[in-house]
């Protein structure tokens, strides 16, 4: 049933009122009218006459999320929970248990608890799986059972946990929870500052400001920005970021739109808080959005030097628009463009490939931007980084074993099985990469590489047309290759996974401030930036200074 929705329903009428006011309603009348009105016939025959019983609200949902899904992944319908959820990723401010909860099909699993917040004060721990909030089993809930730990502050929460494959409770008290978009700063060394900025909530400028401003109170001279994993925000606060280090009155970014009013100009409109200072910003290819506004613009007006990876390439901007009964739609209205003029967007959404996904620009079609010192830039395909850290990018097998969560879960392991109680003595030996290599196999990791993916395809194409005899001896040399190759990954990937596991296992004794102090000592891209700054020829160089 819900196949044949999505294949047949096309203007939900939850829609109507932005089409009512939009240019696109304006020019097309006749056949948005019809649409609507062919719509609102099928959605009533459904609910009357299909054999089952069906959830109106359900069939809508569906409706509408597979009808945003052909335009761009960002476009998206929030329900009033949503709209709430959307509001607190702004703010930072909440309340409830103060831990990072993944909400899975049967379980809530901490991620991280926030240190001296409820989760941590009633003995939570990262790893642990909640499987009963008061009395409603998790996997009997239908909605978002993150929903169920929030409620008034004060008030208390009985949940039941799985920890080790033993159950245990807990009672905990829900309380305000603030969540600092620059989570941590501190020296370097003597004249080296570092401040990561996580997202770029409403308060991202002020509190960038205020430790910039401590920092170099404290002696700072030169600065790292750490935008890696930030995956952006709001763009007025990336506009005011940018500002801390440029003058008042420069051009940060432009947004353009079929629609005249979002065709907007930003400029920086408060003097700067140091325009002089020796920045590095750190990106990867979790660095989006707002990131790659302020990224970008240091870039295009030669403010600073980008290390690390190649960004994400969003290059779409989006605006809430306020539906009927508290819901809302986030829905993307224009591209962004930097100062020298380039759109970094690096995913093509409406020329998609024959399975549905968006394409990628191709290198060759990215085009050349000067900035303002006449260093040569590109569009297309994100921020590329003036010092690019081929160490920084994760391979395929890395990723891949991040995204089945085994990093996470052997740090949870790991922490109860051993004691660490110096953060400047931690590091993981050989011993610990040989038995993270028994967790991969004790857990049955495998993955399929995209050049595999290829083969299988070939070889089917293959014995459709009867060529699999011919190249059946070949076929099965290039997969041995591949197979052996995969073995090795593994072990040629050590550093890096070895990094991860680092990070996350530091976090679990030491809390997120221990792991940003671990990772001034240790971070490679970290080093890399504090050698630069330290060689002020060579630093000014990249600018063309």
């Amino acid at each position: 049933m819900k196949t044949l929705l999505k294949k047949k329903i096309i203007i939900p009428v939850v829609l109507l009122s932005i089409f009512l006011t939009g240019t696109a309603f304006k020019g097309d009348f006749f056949e948005i009218a019809k649409q609507i009105e062919i719509f609102t016939t099928l959605y009533k025959e459904v609910n009357m006459n299909y054999v089952d019983e069906t959830n109106p609200g359900d069939l809508m949902d569906t409706a509408i999320k597979n009808m945003l899904q052909d335009l761009d992944p960002y476009t998206n319908f929030y329900n009033e929970q949503d709209v709430e959820n959307a509001r607190i990723n702004n703010t930072g401010d909440y309340t409830g248990i103060g831990a990072s909860v993944l909400t899975l099909k049967d379980r809530l699993v901490i991620i991280e608890p926030y240190k001296d917040y409820a989760a941590d004060k009633a003995g939570l721990k990262a790893g642990d799986e909640i499987i009963k909030v008061e009395n409603v089993v998790v996997a009997d809930f239908k909605d978002d059972a993150g929903n169920l730990l929030q409620g008034a502050t004060g008030s208390t929460v009985n949940v039941t946990f799985l920890r080790q494959g033993k159950t245990q409770t807990a009672t905990i008290k829900r309380e305000s929870v603030e969540i600092h978009d620059v989570p941590h700063y501190s020296m370097v060394d003597n004249e080296i500052g570092y401040l990561v900025l996580r997202k770029f909530g409403d308060k991202a400028s002020q509190e960038t400001i205020t430790a910039v401003r401590a920092l170099k109170n404290q002696g700072a001279k030169k600065l790292i920005l750490d935008l890696r994993g930030n995956p952006g925000g709001l763009l007025t606060e990336a506009v005011n970021v940018t500002n801390i280090f440029v003058p008042q009155n420069q051009l940060v970014v432009t947004t353009k739109s079929k629609v005249e009013k979002y065709n907007k100009t930003y400029y920086t409109q408060k003097e700067p808080i140091d325009t002089d200072i020796p920045l590095i910003v750190l990106i990867d290819g979790k660095s989006a959005s707002a990131s790659e506004i302020v990224a970008g613009a240091l870039q295009d007006l030669d403010r600073a030097v980008i290390v690390g990876t190649r960004s994400f390439g969003k290059g779409l901007v989006q605006r809430p628009k306020s539906l009927v009964y508290g819901t809302q739609i986030k829905i993307t209205i224009s591209r962004y463009y930097t100062p020298s003029g380039r759109c970094i967007q690096a995913l093509d959404y409406w020329n998609r490939d024959e399975s549905g996904k968006a394409t990628r620009v191709a290198k060759e079609n990215y085009n050349a931007f000067k900035t303002r010192r006449g260093r040569t830039v590109y569009d297309g395909g994100g921020i590329q980084p003036d010092i690019e850290l081929e160490y920084s990018k994760l391979s395929p097998i890395t990723t891949a074993i991040s995204e089945e969560n085994l990093v996470f879960n052997y740090a949870t392991k790991y922490y109860y099985k051993n004691s660490v109680s110096d953060l400047k003595g931690f590091k993981l030996n050989d011993s610990d990469f040989s038995d993270f290599k028994s967790f991969l196999k004790s857990n049955n990791f495998s993955f399929e590489t995209k050049t595999e993916k290829a083969f299988d395809e070939a070889l089917a194409i293959a014995k459709s047309e009867g060529l699999n005899a011919a190249i059946d001896s070949n076929y099965k040399a290039m997969t041995n290759a591949l197979s052996t190759y995969k073995s090795k990954a593994i072990d040629e990937n050590k550093t890096q996974i070895l990094s991860l596991l680092s990070d996350e296992i530091v976090k679990r004794y030491f809390y997120r401030e221990g792991m940003y102090t671990y990772y001034i000592a240790h971070n490679s891209e970290i080093q890399d930036s504090k050698d630069l700054l330290k060689n002020q020829a060579k630093f000014l160089s990249y600018l063309n200074l």
